[in-house]
C-alpha cells in the first residue's frame, strides 16, 4: 500500500522542515491542503522545499501551482467536480459515498474514500461507512488498488486497509497530533512515528 500524508490545514513555522524530512525518508506522496487559505503562502512552503521533492506533491486549491513548481498533480475534494479545463497531469478525488466510486475512479488516478473511521483531526467527521458495506464493496471490486483509505487512519488499523484491498491510506492527525505547532521545535516523535507507520504499510 502506499503511503499518503495531508498537510496540516494552516502553515506554521517548521513545516518546510518537516516535509523535507518526511521526503527523505521515503514519503511516497504528499496532498498539501491549506482550505481558504491565501496562495502565497503555498507558493513560499513549496519554494523551501527542493524541487526533487515537488514530484510527491497533489495540491488541493490554487491548482496554477502544479505547473509553476511542477508538482505530481491536482486533487478535487468532491466526487463530482470537474478539473480546469484542458487539464493534463495526475488527477485524484475524494468520495464520501461507495456509490460514487465507480465513476469516480474512471475519471481519475486515485481516489480517497473518505470517513472509514472518526477523524482525529475534525470532531465532526464521524465513521459513515459500516463495515459490512466496505467487505461488500471489497468483494464487488469497488475498493481496489485506486481507492485509498481515508479518515481516522492510524498505525492500529492500517491492516484494516490492507484486509479490504485498498491501495493506500491518507494520514493526518494520527501524524499531526504528535507536535504542537505553536509550541514545538523538535519534530523527532513526530518522524519515528511516520517511520513507524511506513512498517505498519509496508
Amino acid at each position: 500500500m502506499k503511503l499518503i500524508v495531508m498537510t496540516q490545514t494552516t502553515f506554521f513555522v517548521e513545516e518546510d522542515k518537516i516535509l523535507m524530512t518526511l521526503f527523505e525518508e521515503g514519503l511516497d506522496l504528499l496532498h498539501l491542503y491549506k482550505p481558504a487559505s491565501e496562495p502565497i503562502y503555498s507558493e513560499r512552503l513549496l519554494s523551501l522545499i527542493p524541487d526533487e521533492y515537488h514530484r510527491r506533491i497533489m495540491v488541493h486549491d490554487h491548482f496554477y501551482l502544479k505547473e509553476e513548481y511542477r508538482l505530481k498533480g491536482i486533487h478535487l475534494n468532491t466526487a463530482d467536480a470537474e478539473p480546469p479545463g484542458n487539464y493534463k497531469g495526475t488527477l485524484s478525488r475524494t468520495c464520501r459515498r461507495l456509490g460514487e466510486l465507480k465513476e469516480a475512479k474512471r475519471k481519475s488516478d486515485y481516489v480517497f474514500l473518505k470517513s472509514l473511521f472518526d477523524s482525529q483531526t475534525n470532531p465532526e467527521d464521524k465513521q459513515s461507512l459500516p463495515m459490512e458495506q466496505l467487505e461488500a464493496a471489497a468483494r464487488q471490486g469497488l475498493i481496489d488498488k485506486k481507492v485509498y483509505a481515508m479518515g481516522g487512519m492510524n498505525i492500529d488499523n492500517v491492516h484494516i486497509a490492507r484486509d479490504l484491498g485498498f491501495g493506500g491510506v491518507v494520514i493526518c492527525g494520527d501524524l499531526w497530533n504528535r507536535f504542537n505547532i505553536h509550541h514545538e521545535i523538535d519534530f523527532k516523535g513526530l518522524i519515528t512515528h511516520f517511520n513507524k507507520l511506513s512498517k505498519a504499510v509496508g
